[in-house]
């Protein structure tokens, strides 16, 4: 993988990682919503899938 090609997947994987914190912040303590958890979700795995690709580099 190339440095840059790198320097983007982290880059990105950096900004996922934020936007995971603030949605987890976000979530009420009463009233969770289905589509607030599946965001979560959707989030964590993106996440997994660049640590991977990062990891296997």
């Amino acid at each position: 993988m190339s440095d840059e090609k790198r320097e983007d997947l982290e880059a990105r994987l950096t900004q996922l990682r934020a936007r995971l914190a603030e949605r987890t912040a976000s979530i009420p303590i009463h009233s969770v919503r289905p589509h607030q958890l599946i965001e979560i979700e959707e989030l964590e795995d993106e996440i997994a899938v660049l640590e991977r690709r990062l990891e296997s580099d």
